[in-house]
């Protein structure tokens, strides 16, 4: 495996690289992570000390093109080159959210497009949320006419990260592209239950996550630490079955049943628990809060921490996000990709690249 390493020519620019998901998938494999890019300076040490990269802290809408090559060595019309652009776009999520703040997220994939018309790197990929495929008005629509004007092919799925050895269900659009070959594939989804990472096998070791209450500050880099809890929704969490109970087990109780839930039915997710034998709902950057979803921990009664909430997005257990806040450690985490799921693709587009490679030579003889 090391000597098929050493000969792996890849290399790639991360646009919107947050706190490292992909970096940090690629440079398992081998991919050697030029640098990564983001508007928000707070990402730069976890992203640097992490992944050894460089992190440029700008804004991509705002970044001349030709600039880009003078931060990091890259040229035009590169076929080892991967441009990676996994936009933040939570305005294209299925999740009910105000919209206004993340209109400006909607153009990041025009920004990341000028990018990839003006240096053509042999292989693009992007990841975000199922919508950005389905939604009207989406730009993936001309981000794709606009490439194929350029002569690129893509493969495009959703695809499920707990099936790529991510403890979690997370569904995701995921296209990869090139200019130098007739046909790209993405990998393929192995559906079987036995291969699925569960809650218990990413977070149910005590020894190595041990038993800790709500409100648990943790300044060690382990930051297994807990948000603060209010005593009624102590109360909830507590009166919550283990293992993958619901709210509904309170609904009749006058004390603790929520006002918006009175006349309405739906929403279980909120205030449930995770259960042990099943991957772990999406991790979201409010993973942290029990009223936000199903986080609360399957057997003790608090939401799970911050470093559970990364180990559930396949993120190394030595992988260490720097902040004094928790919520912002939260966002670090789950707006990013998980780095398992960026391996898998990572290594697709190796295993691509050493077809073309192949059928090159088969060719020359």
């Amino acid at each position: 495996m090391e000597e098929q390493r050493e000969n792996i020519v890849l290399k790639a620019v991360d646009f919107f690289c947050g706190a490292g998901g992909v970096t940090c998938g690629f440079n398992k494999i081998g991919i050697k992570v030029l640098g990564g890019i983001d508007i928000d300076s707070n990402f730069k040490k976890t992203y640097e000390q992490n992944t050894g990269s460089k992190f440029i802290n700008r804004d991509v809408s705002n970044l001349a093109l030709e600039d880009l090559s003078k931060l990091l060595p890259i040229q035009k019309n590169d076929n080892n080159l991967i441009f990676v652009g996994c936009s933040p776009c939570q305005y294209y999520s299925n999740l009910k959210s105000d919209k206004t703040k993340s209109e400006k997220g909607r153009l990041l994939l025009e920004d990341f497009k000028e990018f990839v018309l003006h240096y053509l790197p042999g292989l693009v990929f992007i990841e975000n949320v199922p919508g950005l495929e389905t939604d009207e008005g989406s730009p993936l629509h001309s981000f794709k006419q606009s490439l194929s004007d350029k002569g690129y092919v893509f493969d495009q799925k959703i695809l499920n990260a707990k099936y790529f050895g991510v403890p979690q269900n997370r569904r995701r659009f995921v296209l990869v592209a090139t200019r130098i070959a007739n046909c790209i594939k993405l990998p393929k989804q192995i559906r079987s239950k036995e291969l699925l990472i569960t809650v218990k096998d990413a977070i149910g070791d005590y020894k190595k996550f041990p038993q800790i209450s709500a409100g648990t500050e943790d300044y060690s880099n382990f930051l297994h630490a807990t948000s603060r809890l209010s005593e009624i929704n102590l109360e909830r969490v507590r009166s919550t079955p283990k293992n993958g109970g619901s709210r509904k087990e309170w609904s009749n109780n006058k004390k603790l049943q929520l006002d918006c839930y009175k006349n309405h039915d739906g929403h279980y997710d909120v205030y449930g628990r995770m259960s042990w034998d099943k991957p772990a709902p999406t991790i979201t950057t409010r993973f942290i809060y029990t009223s936000t979803g199903r986080y609360s921990h399957p057997e003790q009664d608090r939401g799970i921490s911050l470093r559970e909430g990364a180990t559930l997005q396949s993120f190394p257990i030595d992988y260490n996000f720097y902040s004094s806040k928790k919520g912002a450690i939260a966002t670090m985490i789950g707006n990013a990709v998980p780095p398992k799921l960026a391996e898998a693709i990572g290594q697709s587009l190796i295993d691509n690249w050493n077809k073309w490679q192949n059928s090159k030579q088969e060719h020359e003889h």
